[in-house]
């Protein structure tokens, strides 16, 4: 099989040749083409199957050269820009046939031997301006030398290329199936799950593949060299060909030829100026991800951002050449947040709330009729929850509220409120809430600052406990519950049943104590105690206190575990 080389390397290194020289006319052919510098400055030679990475700075021409030494052979070329649009051009530029030996008369001036090896403009035969991954494909190429000619006018830019004279059924990239598509086959609000049909390179050719999956804001991308271009645009490093992915020039030096005294010749292999290095770290950070997920051909994207167009990308790479093939990419926009129901408050009407840990909810108050002042009944029945009060768009009140409290507030005709409740973070919250214009009696009763009930320890007996807690200026209604609780029962477990908007109405008949009703204009006497009877010796009990409102709405104090005496 006809081997695609360099001329370099055929020269120097007859690979794949055993110890055979070239024939002379050969060789002396070869030199007069190696003489003309101004061909093959800036110039590289290609290995035959083996995808290679370069770098091409802005507007200077890159030359490729091979060697295909026999006619008829299959010929493919295939150059993968990254990060640049790019302008390539493929021609051929045919050797001249041996001449005989046996001929006389002068030898043609070098001049003109030249001239016909190394004609100003060889037969084009392919060329190509854009960023997408291009190829030349022959199944039967003459032999001759190949140039392949890259321009980039845009930018600095990274980009890859492979050769190979084997025959077409050696697939250098994993294939895609006939359906190349990516569907987006499930649609959240954070969440996006991608499918796409396997590659035939695995279950066909039984080569090792992975997909890698790229989400970003801003484009498809068309090769995985652009994706990776783009994830090192603030690395330097990066922007400069690594040793030993790219080939250097020819080493004119080697052949006797001096190097070039301006020393203006670009290195391949050199350091980014350092204008070149500010300009990298100046870039703006780029918002890409790259996740490979082995050989499994569907994935879930999570933690997106709502209501955001986001693109989708699927490569398929060959684990053991690393070369990679791009699926046909999608798009898609998130779902919108859902939007807060607001919940309609009626003048004088209680509504129960439930918020979520760390959430919130809204309510609307628009009074029918005008009105001088609106009053707002709050009752947190766990933890604290945050109430802001917006009329009109402008926020008038902004309060944490724990227990009972009331907000009155100046009214405005034809006025309409917006209520917003945020919960906590240690959990989810319950509460019931009261507008109105019309405030008379209060819908909830009145709490003092202090809820706790006090036990005393010297009253207590082996069937009896005597405990007290403190009142308001308003007279309620205060009923008393008992309940047997085992010797396990701690803080946590109470603190889950201290739920205070739960009315004695749910309370067994069995652990109602008594009611009675209590009241003191002095609030520093408004103290009532109260002995709990018929306990059993050297149990526990949880006592309740519920006070009633004129509106029949409860609230509770703070629950009180108390142990009888065991010995009397």
């Amino acid at each position: 099989m006809a081997l695609l080389r360099c001329c370099l390397l055929w020269l120097l290194l007859p690979v794949g040749c055993g110890t055979q020289k070239l024939p002379t006319r050969d060789e002396e052919l070869f030199q007069m083409q190696i003489r003309d510098k101004a061909f093959f400055h800036d110039s590289s030679v290609i290995p035959d199957g083996a995808e290679i990475s370069s770098y091409l700075f802005r507007d200077t021409l890159k030359r490729y050269f091979f060697v295909v030494e026999e006619d008829n052979t299959p010929l493919s070329v295939t150059v993968t820009p990254c990060d640049a649009p790019l302008e390539w051009k493929l021609s051929l530029q045919e050797l001249p046939e041996e001449t005989s030996g046996e001929g006389s008369g002068d030898p043609e001036p070098l001049e003109q031997q030249k001239q016909q090896i190394i004609p100003e403009k060889g037969t084009e035969l392919f060329s190509y301006k854009g960023n997408d991954v291009e190829c030349f494909i022959s199944s039967s190429s003459p032999s001759g030398l190949y140039q392949l000619e890259l321009l980039s006018t845009e930018k600095d830019t990274h980009f890859k290329v492979y050769a190979t004279t084997t025959p077409e059924s050696d697939q250098p990239y994993p294939e895609l199936p006939y359906d190349p598509r990516v569907d987006v086959t499930s649609l959240g609000r954070t969440t996006v799950t991608l499918a796409w049909k396997p590659s035939p390179t695995a279950s066909l050719l039984k080569q090792p593949i992975q997909y890698c999956v790229v989400i970003n804001k801003e484009h498809n991308f068309k090769s995985l060299c652009a994706v990776e271009a783009k994830l090192s645009a603030d690395d330097a490093f990066m922007m400069a060909p690594k040793p030993g992915l790219d080939f250097s020039p020819f080493d004119f030096a080697h052949f006797g030829f001096p190097s070039d005294s301006s020393g203006k010749e670009r290195s391949f292999l050199a350091k980014p100026s350092a204008k070149l290095g500010r300009q990298l770290h100046s870039r703006p950070k780029v918002d890409i991800q790259k996740i490979c997920i082995g050989n499994k051909n569907i994935f879930t994207i999570s933690d997106l951002k709502p209501d955001t167009q986001h693109y989708f990308d699927v490569f398929v790479v060959n684990s053991y050449s690393n070369t990679s093939t791009a699926y046909v990419g999608t798009f898609a926009r998130t779902k919108e947040e859902a939007k807060q129901k607001t919940v309609e408050l009626k003048d004088g009407k209680v509504a129960d709330v439930f918020v979520k840990r760390k959430g919130a909810k809204f309510l609307r108050f628009a009074p029918v009729s005008s009105h001088q002042k609106v009053t707002f009944f709050v009752h947190s029945c766990l933890d604290t929850v945050q109430i802001q009060v917006r009329r009109d768009g402008k926020l008038l009140l902004s309060q944490d509220v724990e227990g009972i409290r009331q907000f009155q507030l100046r009214g405005k005709p034809k006025a309409k409120y917006l209520i917003r409740l945020k919960g906590n973070k240690k959990g989810a919250s319950v509460l019931k809430i009261l507008a109105t214009t019309r405030p008379g009696k209060q819908a909830f009763p009145s709490l003092p600052e202090d809820t706790r009930i006090k036990a005393f320890d010297r009253l207590r007996t082996c069937s009896s406990a005597t405990v007290a807690w403190l009142g308001t200026q308003e007279r309620n209604k205060f009923c008393i519950y008992k309940k047997e609780v085992d010797e396990s029962y701690n803080e946590d477990q109470k603190k889950r049943e201290q739920n205070q908007c739960l009315g004695p109405d749910t309370r067994k008949k069995s652990e109602k104590v008594l009611c009675k009703y209590f009241h003191s204009q002095n609030l520093q006497k408004a103290v009532t105690t109260e002995t709990v009877r018929g306990l059993q010796p050297g149990r526990s009990y949880l006592l309740d206190v519920y006070v009633v409102g004129h509106g029949g709405h409860s609230a509770k104090y703070q629950g009180k575990v108390v142990k009888t005496r065991k010995f009397c």
